[in-house]
């Protein structure tokens, strides 16, 4: 059983930052993969990023390549998730998620993940 507690949520100017974070219990953190997905207003949830269980594998949304890094530390059993260069459209809701696996890929597969967090919301002004 894995519980997943995101932080980091609020309100930001197009162009502007956030840090997300996620507290990840129990103590088989690093068996585990971890992603980022988001679901706005009216439509479906929809990957962001996703990071394998040792932290050396990610993958990424185009819409978010380049500018929102996925990040872990193990040691900390949390994973991050650096949002930059901000846009209206990057509004949603944010949801940590783990999926059971220490294979090289992460999936970007909402129904390949066992545990979901409550979620945080992220609202970009323009």
């Amino acid at each position: 059983q894995v519980q997943l507690v995101e932080s980091g949520g609020g309100l930001v100017q197009a162009g502007g930052s956030l840090r997300l974070s996620c507290a990840a219990s129990g103590r088989t953190f690093e068996d585990y993969a971890m992603g980022w997905f988001r679901q706005a207003p009216g439509k479906e949830r929809e990957f962001v990023a996703a990071i394998n269980s040792s932290g050396g594998g990610w993958r990424y949304a185009d819409s978010v390549k380049g500018r929102i890094p996925i990040s872990r530390d193990n040691a900390k059993n949390m994973v991050y998730l650096q949002m930059n260069s901000l846009k209206p459209e990057d509004t949603a809701v944010y949801y940590c998620a783990a999926q059971r696996t220490t294979g090289y890929f992460a999936s970007a597969q909402i129904g390949a993940y066992d545990y979901w967090g409550q979620g945080t919301q992220v609202t970009v002004s323009s």
